[in-house]
């Protein structure tokens, strides 16, 4: 700042004055524009203000033509104003009209006028507007000059977010904050959820921006920071970070971050500006954040969201707030907005509340993904800048079918959504008055359907859906959820509960299906750069005995005097099943001779994913008494694709001749053998594809629960002999035309059969 210029302090005082008079919005605009150019000598102040519709409109002005208030207008990427809004970056130049960003506006009156300094008006990283100082005399502005202008900026912010500016433009103009937004992301399961937004780590407001003790608000800070890194420290030393939802990785760059002087240092420079402790942290945090959102390198945009939680915990430290996400109301339907999430940290909201997920990152296999599939939760993920974008109780719809997200939707998009829950509804219904009907066909081919579970929250459901039992009973849940590792009695108990709820109906337990993408905090393992085909499921657990032998106690002694079905993941080779089988044979006679009641009938099984096994069935079926083909997996092997990677998870289609070739090969052993076989997975859950399994032979499916009705709905107007013969035809024929899931959609709309 000039020596002449009475100094940032000075303005923030009279910025701290100004807002606590009452004064009409425009007065109130108009007196802050002349208090900037007042303080730093210049001949123009100005502020720009976003609309919805990404017009920059002119808000007020002092030095320029008042007569171009609310007329003088530039598109986003206008200009030098709009080009500061659209890069969030500050503009200082000392001859504005030499930049070839200049555009000139006749009815303001600035062609005399050279120095140019605009800042962008910043809230959580968005950009809201533009703040602008011009003189005429060429000059570059001083660092203390622009730092002060952007604090004022983070004033204004807070007046547009408050609704302060609302209707001092013509009518109907709504303001960027305000404005419909939709984000298309990846369906990750499936529904409609419509909604009100909560933020999983809700943004702490800050509302007490002027310091009156500069050095009590340096303390404070450094109180706060202090705190923040012993408990980074703390958690990185217990290694305790399921239960704080970070990774360990993440934990190493927050104290990297914690500890940063250049960091530090920007704090503490706001500070003595005349912020407080923590409208410095949102002041720092804001400019990095639109900087880095502006970055073309993936990793730092991906190092954002570690600052950008760092920053959060620290205001949290600063305040001394707890998170409540509802603060005690329950009046709203709530739709959960976050970045990423723990499995566990859904579970602790209330169930009743939540219509839907929306996750900035997340992918199918996710930990948060399966409990909120589980839970018949709709999720959109890799919804890109959601968090930013979102103000807690926005309206907000969650579209799981589509993936997309739509916040504060205009009238006519929620009435068409509010049509389609409707729809929804009445097509449950619907499929409630089929749950009594058994699942068979036409011409009387009886089908199994069997859900897939992993949590106690699914069991209830298994008599709503009116299913044949549970298919798939994924043990590892209790594992993701829990912060250390459980013991034998938790398992037993929850194995016994499994149990107990499905009465007579069949259940069939997969043992421990971790490492890969299913990470426990607790068991250490080393990175991977193929974890999908890596150190997990069966060869993780042949490896460690003690873990696998803890697992099958706790399912012997649970069914004690019933019956049990253990299938072993993964499967690769004939000799793995040998030593598992020959695990739980061990286990058996252990716990008989220490006199617990074993099940009276054990049955043994084995999940097929590996494309190795094809090469393998015959002596494979001589071993178990079942196998099931985890379809997902086995599919992502076979054609080499990797489902969580978006440039390729879309180019392959599972249902394919040759994946459709190598099923019906599995089939065909377990005849010969005298083997029963079922499939779990996303294609038994689909309608479409589960004709198809039906058509191959498959009488025994397994699926999410939501999906039994529409497949059931199917079964019930499907002639399944019918159907084999005109795909075994089509497999058949080397000259035919169009593709697999285009013959089973034309067969389904010929046939009158709902899919």
């Amino acid at each position: 700042m000039r020596s002449d210029s009475p100094g940032p302090r000075v303005l923030l005082r009279r910025m701290r004055e100004l807002m606590a008079e009452p004064l009409e919005p425009q007065v109130r605009l108009d007196e802050i524009v002349r208090q900037i150019a007042a303080n730093m000598l210049a001949e123009v102040c100005s502020l720009y203000v976003l609309r919805a519709d990404g017009i920059l409109e002119l808000y007020a002005t002092e030095g320029l033509n008042p007569g171009s208030v609310h007329l003088a207008q530039l598109r986003l990427g206008e200009g030098l104003v709009g080009t500061i809004a659209a890069t969030a970056r500050a503009l200082n130049l000392n001859d504005a009209q030499k930049h070839p960003a200049f555009t000139y506006l006749p009815e303001t009156g600035e062609e005399i006028y050279n120095s140019f300094l605009g800042v962008p008006i910043l809230r959580t990283g968005r950009t809201l507007g533009v703040l602008v100082v011009q003189n005429k005399t060429k000059r570059a502005y001083r660092d203390d000059e622009s730092e002060a202008l952007e604090t004022v900026g983070m004033v204004i912010a807070e007046m547009i977010a408050a609704g302060g500016l609302e209707g001092l433009s013509r009518p109907g103009v709504v303001l960027d904050l305000s404005r419909p937004v939709m984000i298309e992301g990846a369906a990750l399961a499936d529904g409609i959820g419509v909604g009100r937004v909560v933020l999983h780590e809700p943004r702490v407001v800050v509302t007490n921006l002027f310091n009156e003790d500069v050095e009590r608000e340096i303390t404070r800070l450094e109180k706060a920071l202090s705190s923040l890194r012993i408990s980074i420290e703390d958690m990185l030393e217990r290694r305790d970070i399921a239960g704080e939802g970070e990774h360990r990785a993440v934990l190493e760059a927050y104290r990297m971050f914690a500890n940063d002087r250049g960091w530090v240092r920007k704090l503490e420079e706001a500070v003595r500006n005349g912020l407080t402790a923590e409208a410095s942290v949102e002041k720092v945090q804001s400019d990095m954040r639109a900087r880095m959102m502006h970055m073309a390198d993936p990793y730092l945009r991906e190092r954002l969201h570690d600052f950008d939680d760092l920053a959060n915990r620290l205001l949290r430290q600063i305040m001394g707030h707890s998170i409540d996400p509802f603060d005690g109301d329950d009046s709203f339907d709530a739709i959960v907005v976050c970045r990423s999430m723990g499995a566990a940290e859904l579970l602790d909201y209330r169930r009743e509340r939540i219509r839907g997920l929306v996750l900035e990152e997340g992918a199918p296999t996710s930990h948060v993904v399966i409990v909120a599939r589980a839970l018949g939760i709709p999720v959109v993920g890799q919804a890109k800048g959601v968090v930013s974008l979102a103000e807690k109780g926005d309206a907000i719809i969650v579209d799981g079918e589509e993936g997309a997200v739509h916040l504060r939707p205009p009238s006519d998009i929620e009435s068409v959504f509010n049509e389609r829950l409707q729809f929804r509804a009445k097509r449950q219904e619907r499929y409630r008055e089929l749950r009594d009907l058994p699942a068979e066909t036409r011409d009387s081919e009886r089908i199994k359907l069997l859900v897939n579970a992993g949590l106690l929250v699914d069991l209830p459901q298994l008599a709503d859906a009116g299913a044949d039992g549970i298919g798939l009973f994924r043990t590892e849940l209790q594992f993701m959820v829990a912060s250390a590792m459980p013991k034998t009695s938790e398992q037993e108990r929850l194995y016994a509960a499994v149990l107990d709820a499905a009465g007579e109906k069949p259940v069939t337990f997969r043992t421990l299906d971790v490492g890969g993408d299913k990470v426990l905090p607790y068991l250490h393992q080393s990175p991977e750069e193929n974890p999908a085909l890596g150190y997990r499921a069966l060869r993780l657990a042949l490896d460690k005995p003690g873990l696998m032998r803890t697992q099958l106690r706790a399912l012997l002694r649970a069914a004690g005097g019933r019956e049990l079905s253990v299938m072993f993941p993964m499967v690769t080779d004939i000799d793995e099943l040998r030593q598992a089988r020959d695990l739980i044979s061990r286990e058996f006679k252990q716990q008989t001779r220490f006199g617990h009641v074993m099940p009276r009938r054990l049955k043994l099984g084995a999940m097929i994913e590996v494309p190795s096994m094809l090469y393998q069935l015959d002596e494979l079926m001589a071993l178990v008494d079942f196998v099931s083909i985890g379809s997902n997996d086995l599919f992502q092997f076979f054609c080499a694709v990797d489902r969580g990677n978006t440039q390729i998870a879309g180019r392959f289609d599972d249902l394919s001749p040759p994946f459709f070739k190598a099923l019906r090969d599995i089939l065909r052993a377990g005849e010969r053998n005298a083997v029963s076989v079922t499939l779990c997975g996303e294609l038994a859950s689909r309608p479409l594809s589960a004709m198809a399994l039906i058509g191959l032979g498959f009488r025994s499916i397994s699926m999410t629960t939501s999906a039994i009705g529409p497949v059931k709905s199917m079964i019930l107007e499907l002639d399944a002999g019918h159907l084999a013969q005109e795909l075994d035809s089509f497999l058949e024929d080397r000259f035919r035309m169009g593709t697999l899931r285009e013959f089973l959609t034309t067969y389904a709309e010929t046939h009158n059969i709902p899919v």
